[in-house]
């Protein structure tokens, strides 16, 4: 069975300043400070913007998104993650 190609070999889905909206609700694995292990971090439909584009693993983008009422900088990937058609881009 041949394995799906990497995430990297296209470019990123989203660009910093990109307007987003969460469609999963994400708990914190342990990588958020002040927050405990389990705690969820963002739920589904909350609204950010992309910061930062990296790379995990030498296989998937993490898009570090600023949920602004959240207050937080949250790694997120593709597939947890929208366009947010009502944002206004390049904050």
């Amino acid at each position: 069975m041949a394995e799906a190609p990497l995430e990297i070999y296209e470019p990123p889905r989203f660009t910093p300043g990109t307007g987003v909206r969460a469609t999963a609700s994400v708990r914190n694995d342990g990588t958020v400070p002040g927050l405990e292990r389990g705690d969820w971090v963002v739920s589904a439909g909350e609204r950010g913007y992309v910061r930062d584009v990296g790379i995990f693993l030498q296989r998937f983008y993490v898009y570090a998104v600023e949920f602004v009422d959240r207050g937080a900088i949250v790694g997120m990937r593709a597939h947890e993650l929208d366009r947010d058609e009502t944002a206004e881009d390049g904050r």
